[in-house]
């Protein structure tokens, strides 16, 4: 049987969960939050989610998704946390997209069953794992390939399992220069002819990744994603043309050119719907549940600062705490966070404001800096005299939400931007 969700409220809280007041050991998370938890209990270093900002970025993503005939597969792997995946599949996201065999066996032993695979599937023990969750005739699974040998090295592996019906893949499509995919066109459609010569796998469409290929909003990086993805197209039709099946599967998205999906995609939409054609458009976009201070706040269309006034616009659902506990030059101060405790692959941590306690007021930091991170260390630094005192707390905004959940097993949960009241604990699965 699946788990429940709600049965993680029953879960036993212990000393080892990195951020909790120490009278929450041996409490059960709901026991925990009926006493009405404050956030000036917790320990520092600490990362804390937003319920309001978390539930109206579903919203937004989830409606601009419909509104230009794409559905909302949100990328998983950005929190492995079941009850985020519930609030976006409540808000309209038909299924998860997931990066691991791991990462989908989680998701289906919490009842998930339309799940696609951004990533190859090749080994034989997964294989035969999923040979057996598509018995139940209720589970959507697909798979990505990229190549022919990718497709031979899934046969092989599941030679001699029993399967109830064959694996769906998408064809993926990549560039030099990017990450995984098929490198040109060509290739591509060599691997899709492929797939409709196996006996156990089925052509149900193509992928590609398109925020690998740029990092910024410049003109090269924007030029790139959009040959990239009208090349996805290109493919989209040869692989139709090899099958009579018009349920295919088209999927693009990051959380960085969304809007070049949309824009690239739009055409191709509006003519498969005037068909009658039943093609699924499917966006990934998985960071945009938390959105940022830092990458994707630089990057995505749908920030505050690049949506329009009164236009659906997304917010930091998460901000770092951490304490100061150094200030041995007038310029530099260390905190108790560093590259354990808060993400830097995509940006360091944004220095806002200081308190003399977690949740007080915050007095703003003008002027400051996060430099560097070692391990447990921040360093805070300023061309002027730092008004910060030993003890005080640093509120950070994070970037790169996908680096920021793997640190905790719970992480704390307030109302709304400026709450004190801790309304729940998140729990991640890493």
């Amino acid at each position: 049987m699946p788990r429940r969700i709600d049965d993680l409220a029953a879960e036993v809280l212990a000393p080892s969960d990195t951020g909790l007041p120490e009278r929450a050991a041996g409490l059960t998370v709901r026991q925990f939050l009926a006493t009405d938890p404050s956030l000036d209990e917790f320990w520092t270093p600490l990362t804390v989610l937003d319920a309001d900002a978390l539930r109206r970025n579903a919203a937004t993503i989830q409606s601009w998704a419909t509104a230009r005939g794409m559905e909302l597969m949100p990328h998983g792997k950005t929190t492995m946390a079941p009850a985020l995946w519930r609030l976006q599949l409540e808000a309209g996201a038909t299924g998860l997209t997931l990066a691991t065999p791991g990462q989908v066996r989680t998701a289906r032993s919490f009842g998930v069953s339309s799940i696609m695979l951004a990533n190859a599937l090749v080994a034989p023990r997964a294989l035969a794992w999923v040979a057996r969750e598509l018995a139940d005739p209720d589970v959507a699974f697909t798979a990505w390939v990229d190549s022919v040998e990718t497709v031979e090295a899934m046969e092989d592996g599941i030679a001699d399992t029993p399967l109830p019906r064959p694996i769906e893949v998408l064809v993926e499509l990549g560039a030099h220069g990017g990450r995984t995919g098929a490198r040109t066109l060509d290739a591509a459609e060599a691997v899709a002819r492929r797939v409709t010569d196996s006996p156990v796998l089925r052509l149900a469409g193509v992928a590609c990744y398109e925020g690998s290929l740029g990092h910024d909003r410049s003109a090269t990086a924007l030029v790139a994603v959009r040959d990239h993805l009208a090349d996805l197209l290109e493919l989209r039709d040869a692989v139709r043309r090899m099958t009579d099946d018009d349920r295919l599967i088209v999927s693009a998205g990051g959380s960085a050119y969304l809007d070049l999906v949309a824009d690239e995609f739009g055409p191709a939409i509006e003519a498969d719907a005037a068909a009658g054609r039943r093609t699924r458009w499917v966006l990934r976009s998985g960071a945009s549940l938390l959105h940022d201070d830092g990458f994707y706040h630089g990057i995505s269309p749908l920030d505050m600062a690049r949506a329009g006034a009164g236009a659906p616009a997304l917010t930091p659902a998460m901000r770092g705490y951490a304490r100061v506990v150094s200030h041995p030059e007038p310029g530099l101060a260390l905190l108790d966070g560093g590259k354990r405790d808060f993400p830097y692959d995509e940006g360091l941590p944004v220095p806002f404001g200081v308190a003399a306690a977690l949740g007080g007021d915050e007095q703003p930091l003008v002027g400051a800096s996060v430099t560097a991170l070692n391990d447990q260390h921040a360093f805070l630094r300023s061309d002027a005299p730092l008004p910060v005192a030993i003890g005080d707390v640093v509120s950070l905004g994070l970037s790169h939400p996908c680096t920021a959940f793997d640190k905790r097993r719970w992480l704390p949960v307030v109302e709304r931007a400026g709450s004190t009241r801790v309304v729940d604990l998140v729990r991640t699965f890493f």
